[in-house]
């Protein structure tokens, strides 16, 4: 847990996609809004465009966020940089993100396959290494983000969480890579629970923190506290802030 991305006492808040609860996800005005209420780890998501470009969305296409049907792998930067999100927020670049906040560490979960490289590529243009962890669900995609950037902290892929939670039920220990410091989950996996003391206790022996996604609710918030969790990723950055307040945790 030593990787200079951890610098900091926990638990963590994370604000999740910037505060997906309180406007527009995953724009510039939401991640200023998080940082603005004392947020210092935002959660993330990228798309690459056609073109190659690293952009902040967490869809494969436009649909939800702008009503269009267009994929964002299917479109340039330039085409993407005239799309605004609930008729107003631009699109932005990870880039541009890493850029406006050199302060904060970004938690970044990479969509697709193909994006691996132009990412892994922004982030030692900028000298982000040391605040960016790379997440992701695949861990195909995630082993490939390691062989391209060894120093860049990283998350547990799907597979690698289930055999860390069936490790704890049997009392055994994994080999993990070197870039792994986290265990990011949710709660539980449709009817089975993920995270509870055996599993906590399990990542801290490995040397892994534990940071769960993504919770609203305050009874709950507290109960993942007493279990010893290293993070919380929350759409509610009010909700969250005011737990980690009552707890005499939230960051000065």
């Amino acid at each position: 847990m030593d990787h200079p991305y951890l610098d900091t006492p926990a638990p963590i808040a994370f604000a999740h996609r910037g505060g997906a609860a309180d406007g527009p996800e995953n724009t510039a005005e939401s991640f200023a809004r998080a940082v603005q209420l004392g947020y210092r780890y935002v959660e993330t998501d990228v798309h690459t465009t056609a073109d190659g470009i690293p952009v902040i969305f967490h869809d494969p296409d436009l649909r939800r966020l702008t009503g269009r049907p267009e994929r964002v792998a299917e479109l340039t930067w330039a085409d993407l940089a005239t799309v605004r999100v609930a008729g107003a927020a631009a699109v932005p670049r990870l880039d541009e993100v890493l850029d406006a906040w050199p302060h904060v560490r970004f938690n970044i979960d990479v969509k697709a396959d193909g994006g691996e490289e132009p990412t892994v590529r922004v982030i030692e243009s900028v000298v982000a290494q040391d605040r960016v962890l790379l997440a992701s669900f695949s861990d195909a995609r995630l082993t490939r983000i390691r062989a391209l950037a060894p120093r860049i902290a990283t998350s547990m892929g799907m597979r690698a969480v289930a055999k860390l939670r069936v490790a704890s039920l049997a009392g055994r220990r994994l080999r993990l890579p070197a870039s792994v410091v986290a265990a990011q989950v949710p709660p539980r996996y449709g009817r089975l629970p993920v995270v509870d003391a055996r599993f906590v206790r399990a990542a801290h022996a490995q040397g892994l923190q534990v940071h769960v996604w993504t919770i609203d609710d305050p009874a709950q918030m507290h109960a993942l506290l007493d279990l010893g969790v290293d993070g919380i990723m929350t759409d509610r950055l009010d909700v969250l802030r005011d737990v980690y307040t009552q707890r005499g945790v939230w960051p000065a």
